[in-house]
């Protein structure tokens, strides 16, 4: 992966992740490419120094990981603990509390990205539960 920061024709400045510099070149080519802010697809590469990593910045980096997945395994285990598995009734469960057809608890379960979408639209507050890959996988 390569990073690159990006400026629209507006000056907006972002960044950008690409599999590669070709994977850059052939989206920016075919206007792929735009500024969050306002939506241009008039968006070129701003000039950027190289990343280079200390050992200090690793170290310091894999605690971070270390930490975050803690925090990450931490929440999980507090929702289960805490709240009903629904498995796939997921999005149907959370719109028959919202709309008081259900007894109102806390639920989570699996939901599409689709589904997700339909009902944070609908004004029912969801929020994906993050996971950490298991050490056994």
């Amino acid at each position: 992966m390569i990073r690159y920061q990006l400026t629209c024709k507006k000056d907006h400045s972002f960044e950008g992740w690409f599999r590669d510099s070709a994977a850059y070149d052939d989206q920016s080519k075919k206007r792929l490419i735009a500024c969050p802010v306002c939506g241009s697809a008039k968006v070129s590469k701003a000039p950027m120094a190289p990343a280079v990593s200390k050992r200090a910045d690793l170290a310091e980096a894999a605690t971070k990981a270390k930490q975050v997945k803690e925090f990450v395994l931490n929440l999980r285990k507090q929702v289960e603990e805490n709240a009903e598995y629904v498995g796939d009734r997921f999005p149907n469960e959370a719109r028959a509390i919202h709309y008081g057809d259900s007894e109102e608890r806390q639920i989570y379960g699996e939901a599409t990205l689709k589904d997700a979408r339909e009902l944070i639209e609908e004004g029912i507050p969801v929020a994906p539960l993050p996971s950490v890959p298991r050490a056994d996988s």
